[in-house]
């Protein structure tokens, strides 16, 4: 998938300046896609080169002016082509699983702090994932906002990055006690 996907996605939720597509991403789209501020400002300048976004100058005061960026119908157009076609199966590249592999070869202390980190950075996503999802939902049941909402895309996609980081923190808990149960047995 290409980043433009992701950032037109992004902007079926109204206008948006690079900037706030940059700091928004990471509540909106990161669960399913990451990029880099510098990775978002070139693909925008790319989409206003071939049409698919429009941008605008909306001048600040006590600030530098600011260009804010409208899908166009080109670029609608391409959002409509791209989910009319089945998507590419996703690929797992993990550094982390390929220390794990190794890890019998290597320093097992270490991967077992990195699979530490991932569990703790995992729990940390899924609490924002959380507390992204009770603001969506705004007192609301799950159904009532499948039902009533405009556009249900965001939520789904943070139901299912929610899923995936509650899986890491699972996952990564079964693989720290299979480590010290290892260690433990080594070392009586």
């Amino acid at each position: 998938m290409a980043l433009r996907n992701a950032v037109m996605a992004a902007l079926l939720d109204g206008p948006a300046s690079g900037y706030d597509l940059a700091r928004n991403f990471d509540a909106s789209v990161a669960n399913f896609w990451m990029a880099t501020p510098q990775q978002l400002y070139r693909e925008l300048e790319r989409m206003e080169a071939e049409g698919l976004v429009a941008a605008t100058v909306v001048e600040q005061r006590r600030r530098p002016n600011k260009r804010v960026f409208t899908l166009t119908e080109a670029g609608y157009a391409a959002l409509r082509d791209f989910t009319a076609r089945p998507p590419r199966p996703p690929a797992v590249r993990d550094e982390l699983l390929v220390q794990l592999q190794a890890a019998d070869a290597g320093d097992t202390g270490a991967v077992r702090d990195s699979v530490a980190e991932r569990v703790a950075w995992a729990r940390a996503k899924a609490a924002r994932f959380e507390r992204l999802r009770e603001r969506l939902l705004a007192g609301r049941t799950e159904e009532e906002y499948l039902a009533g909402a405009e556009r249900i895309g965001p939520y789904l996609t943070l139901v299912r990055g929610l899923s995936f980081e509650r899986e890491n923190v699972r996952w990564g808990e079964e693989v720290l006690a299979a480590l010290d149960r290892r260690a433990a047995v080594r070392e009586g």
